[in-house]
């Protein structure tokens, strides 16, 4: 079975149905989420629904934790805290009480799935660097892990 898997869709509706559009064309018929469905765009709402009803998973990113409680918004930057309250907003209880149900880490098969890293997964912290990729790696026990938060596509090994 192939599987799409992306993340960090931030409400961008119009990316997210061509990226959808464009797995659909390779033959996904399982798509996997790496967190963050909401956060800086117009679109919070469309893009949750649209994620919660493919075939497939999705972990918890830390706008979609944000967005879904009512935590201090502190250690964000102030468009993201501006855009994270106006979301809080849009989004429906029955939403909010969705995304807090995700989970920081899940294993599919044999690979994991984790917005951020594995070895501390809520504390949202990046993997940008070789000894930041290891620190995760040492905690991996499938074969692969697909991780997003940083927004840069790379592999560690």
């Amino acid at each position: 079975m192939r599987c799409a898997i992306f993340g960090d869709i931030h409400a961008n509706l119009q990316a997210l149905e061509a990226v959808l559009s464009d797995a659909r064309e390779y033959g996904c018929e399982a798509f996997l989420c790496l967190g963050d469905i909401v956060g800086y765009n117009a679109n919070p709402s469309e893009c949750l629904e649209i994620v919660r009803a493919l075939p497939g998973a999705c972990v918890l990113g830390n706008h979609d934790e944000a967005a879904s409680s009512e935590g201090d918004l502190h250690h964000f930057s102030s468009m993201a805290r501006t855009s994270l309250e106006w979301t809080r907003e849009a989004l429906s209880a029955e939403q909010k009480e969705w995304l807090a149900a995700l989970r920081p880490v899940r294993q599919i098969r044999r690979m994991t799935l984790v917005h951020a890293t594995l070895d501390t997964p809520l504390s949202w912290a990046y993997i940008r660097t070789p000894s930041q990729a290891s620190l995760s790696i040492s905690c991996q026990r499938t074969p692969l892990c697909f991780f997003g938060h940083t927004h840069r596509p790379g592999i560690f090994v």
